[in-house]
This record gives structure tokens, sequence and C-alpha cells, in this order.
């Protein structure tokens, strides 16, 4: 079978209800109106009832048992008031008026005269006289010395009362469709709202996005944590937990956010409701980067939700990505250049100059030759002598020289010190060497560096413009550089992988003018 929307199966329970409560309700008022109708009408038939005994020509009548004067009475009294009948007997309970004359002197029908003759009660009765069903007030008539005369019958026949019900049953009836159409078009208008709240979404549908939600949460390695409008956190994953030290066993949900992080921003982003990017933040000892996002149903502001990994994984995945662009930059500088040669090489050849091409290729060859040498005999670990090879062929096809000291040697890497980290330090150091020379119309770039000492040191001068003393220690700040385009990222990259190993780095003027940067990594790992 097909199952109904959400909005059709809102309407019909929206409908249901009502028709139930209408049917529960109308039932209530008309036995409650049939109760309360029966109840006052044999009130009022027991006060006309007393009020027609203590009339004196109805005592006179009822002693002297005079039929004709009592039936004139009767239906005067009758006829005056709104009665279905009055009968009066004697105290013998036989008839001295009725609305049927022809029963006068019958007894009267019903068995119900007994307190009103023997024990002189006046009271309410229910039975079926000769005339029908009818609610009676029974009344003694008594005469100047308290002796019973009779008895006075007022009635209203139950056929005209169920008349009365039957009219404000159609009136329940009526109001009740009225109010089932009123909630119909009620049930419409809310089930297109829900609909609208949901997103036209079916429960099973908002139950499988919860899900994708929970697992989409779990599966991303960066914390997220989102909070309502009272700071309320309503959401956080297990990265955000174990990222933060936050114990995954306890429920975080409805906790405030400031009482589970005191140094959150959150409250201030729910504050202004601006977003913030890659932001930078210690929270409970660990440097974090930080993006924070208000959360909006429409112009509202329903809360703000927070992404953030450690700065250390970031900085890991810049220098993965900076040693790939070096690789990358290698490969192409050796292929560059060894193409310009072979060309070079193919045009003398053609020319018939093949002295010049074999001392070309032979000055080639003793270059490179020399260099292998002395990267074999000097640099024992093979990245940095990759790193070397290629920044020396980038060096020349920008049309510069890359001088590396002899002298210079370095060994094998303490334990503490990955490979990737020199490369990342000492490729943004002559990269950046590269463009400042090339910027001041420069010739040649040096590097010397040694293991001797408890120091692993890296020197490199350019033939730029230098640095200003007072922006030597600005220029490693993120963003911050003098050169044009989306730049500022070499030297903040160096700085971070010396922190991260413990060693710092220094900017001083060199002997030709530029500027050089040593940097310091201690053997020993610190504490």
């Amino acid at each position: 079978m097909t199952k109904f929307k959400i909005s059709t199966r809102l309407m019909l329970m929206m409908c249901l209800l009502v028709l139930l409560q209408a049917g529960l309700l109308g039932g209530f008022a008309l036995r409650y109106l049939a109760s309360s109708l029966e109840e006052q009408i044999g009130l009022r038939a027991l006060q006309l009832a007393s009020m027609i005994a203590q009339t004196p020509a109805v005592r006179e009548a009822a002693r002297a048992h005079d039929s004709v004067r009592m039936q004139t009475l009767a239906e005067e009294l009758r006829e005056a008031t709104d009665a279905s009948f009055i009968a009066v007997g004697d105290e013998q309970g036989i008839r001295l008026a009725h609305p049927l004359p022809e029963r006068i002197g019958l007894p009267m029908v019903g068995g119900d005269n007994e307190r009103a003759l023997a024990k002189g009660q006046s009271y309410i009765s229910k039975a079926i006289g000769s005339l029908g069903p009818s609610v009676r007030g029974k009344a003694p008539i008594f005469s100047e010395e308290g002796e019973i005369l009779g008895v006075v019958s007022v009635g209203y026949l139950t056929i005209s009362l169920d008349n009365v019900i039957h009219r404000y049953q159609r009136i329940v009836i009526g109001v009740t469709l009225a109010l089932l159409a009123l909630s119909v078009l009620l049930a419409v208008w809310i089930s297109s709202r829900f609909r609208a709240a949901i997103f036209g979404l079916e429960p099973h549908q908002i139950a499988r996005l919860f899900e994708e939600r929970n697992a989409t949460l779990e599966s991303v390695r960066e914390g997220i944590i989102a909070v309502n409008t009272e700071g309320l956190i309503s959401t956080v994953n297990k990265a955000a937990a174990s990222t933060l030290g936050l114990s995954d066993t306890v429920s975080l949900i409805g906790r405030p956010i400031q009482e589970v992080l005191p140094d959150s921003r959150l409250p201030d982003l729910l504050a202004s409701g601006e977003p913030e990017f890659d932001r930078e933040l210690v929270l409970r000892g660990q440097t974090l980067i930080v993006n924070r996002i208000p959360i909006r149903d429409g112009q509202k502001l329903i809360g703000g939700v927070a992404s953030f990994r450690r700065k250390d994984e970031l900085d890991q995945v810049s220098r993965q990505l900076t040693q790939i662009q070096q690789y990358a930059e290698t490969l192409r500088s050796q292929a560059h250049e060894y193409a310009n040669k072979l060309h070079t090489i193919a045009g003398l050849i053609q020319l018939g100059a093949s002295d010049q091409a074999l001392d070309i290729i032979g000055q080639e060859t003793r270059e490179h030759q020399a260099l292998l040498r002395w990267l074999v005999a000097s640099v024992t670990e093979p990245v940095l002598s990759g790193c070397l090879l290629g920044k020396y062929n980038r060096a020349h096809e920008l049309g510069l020289q890359l001088l590396i000291d002899p002298d210079s040697h370095m060994g094998a890497l303490p334990s503490h010190v990955a490979p990737e980290s020199i490369v990342t330090l000492l490729g943004n150091l002559l990269d950046n060497a590269f463009e400042a020379t090339l910027a001041a119309r420069g010739k040649q770039v040096q590097l010397s560096m040694t293991d001797l000492g408890s120091d692993l040191i890296f020197e490199v001068e350019d033939e730029g413009v230098g640095v200003p003393q007072a922006e030597r220690e600005r220029i490693f700040q993120r963003g911050v550089s003098g050169k044009s385009g989306d730049r500022g990222i070499g030297l903040h990259l160096v700085r971070q992988t010396l922190t991260q190993l413990g060693g710092e780095i220094t900017v001083s003027e060199a002997t030709n003018g530029g500027a050089r940067f040593t940097a310091y990594i201690p053997k020993e790992a610190a504490v």
C-alpha cells in the first residue's frame, strides 16, 4: 500500500481529532442538555402544581368534589401556562379534572400519587400516564385544617422534550460539520507550512539525512562544534573531542560552550554575526587554525559553527606541498636546462662547429661532475642532495649562479630532524634569495652549511637590496612580503619549521649589500 505523505497524514490526523472532539463534546452537550431540560421542566411542573394546589377555588372544588368546577379551573390554568396537561384527583385518586373530559371519574394512571395522598409531599415524577410518557409535578391539596383533599398533577409530555433536544441536536451537528470543514482548511494550511519548514522532506528522508549528517561529521578529520543562540552546544564530533582533549564518553550536547571551552570565541561570533576564516588560536595549550561561520535561517541568526585543525597538521601539509613543488621545479629546471644545451649543441653540429659543441659538452659535464662529486663527498642525505642539485639547475635557468661554499659539509641528520624539514627550510631560503637577486639585477646567490659544533647551520646570501632593520622580524609573518601577488608564505614556513625543530634564524646585511639569512638547528632535540 502506498504510504501517505506527511502533510496528508497530518491533515487526516487533525480532521479525525476534531471529529472525535466534536463527537465527544456534542454527545456530552446533548446528554447534559436532555438531563438539564428534564430537570428544569420538572421543577416548573412542580411549581405550577404547588401554586394550583394552593388556589382557594381549587380547594373549594376539591372539598365539594365538584368535577365541573374543577375541570373549568384546570382548563383555564392549562391554557394560561405551557403545561401539556393539568389533572386533579380527589383523596382517593379519582379524577376531578383531566384534559380528556370522558376520563373524569376514572382513577388516575401512573401509580405515582401515593406520596402526595398518603404523606402530603410535593415531588417530581416521571411516569407513563393515559396521555403517554411525561414529567410530572405532584402537589397535595390541603384544607385550612391541613386535611388532604386531593392531588394536583401538572405534566409535560416527554415527546415535546425530544423535539427540543432534536432541535439542539441539529444545531450541534451543524456546528460540528462547520468545525470539521474549518479544521480541514486549517490542517491543509498547517501541513503546507510544516512541509515548507522541513524543506518538503518526508520523515524517512529526514532520518536518512540525519544519519548521513552524523556519518559525515564523524568522517571528517577536522573538529566541528556548533552552538545555538543561547551558547549551548548542539553538535560536536569525535575529532573535536579528540583534538581538544575532551571526554568522548560524556555527552557535551546541551552544555554551555563557555563551560566546556572557556577560551572559545563562538559567543563573540553570536554577538557579531561576522564569519572568521583561518584564524590562529591557542586553545587548551594547542595552536589551532579555526574557521567560524554563523548559521542563519533567512536573515535570523540561529547559531554558529566552528571547524578547526591543529596547526602542526596544516604545516605538515604545507611542507609536503612545498616539497612537491620544489621537486617539480627541479625536474622542470633540469629538463629546460638540458633542452637549451641540446639545442645549442645540435645547432653547432649542423653548422660544422664540432669543436665548440665538444667544448660545451665537456664544460657541462665538468660542472655537473664537480657538483655531483662534491655532493657525494660532503652531503650524506640524498634528499638534501637532490634539493641542492635542483636549485643549482634552477639558478642556471634564471640566469643566476648558485655558489656553494666548497668547505660546506652536512653529514647524517639527527633523528629528530626530518630530511623534508631541511628541504622546506633550504628550498624556501634559496627561492627567496633568487627572487631578491633577480629584482636587484644581481648575479650570484651564495650558500654555505656546516654540521660542526652543536648546531646545523645554513647560511644564504643574496645580492638583493637587503632587509631594513625594522622589517627583519616582520618578514616572517604570514602574508608579509615585499613582492607582488599571493606571496609571504615561504619565510613564514621557514620560521614554523625552525620553531618545530627548536631552532632559530637571524637576518643580517651581507658583504655585498644584500641580505644574509642564517638558520641554526640544534643537533639535540629539546626535552
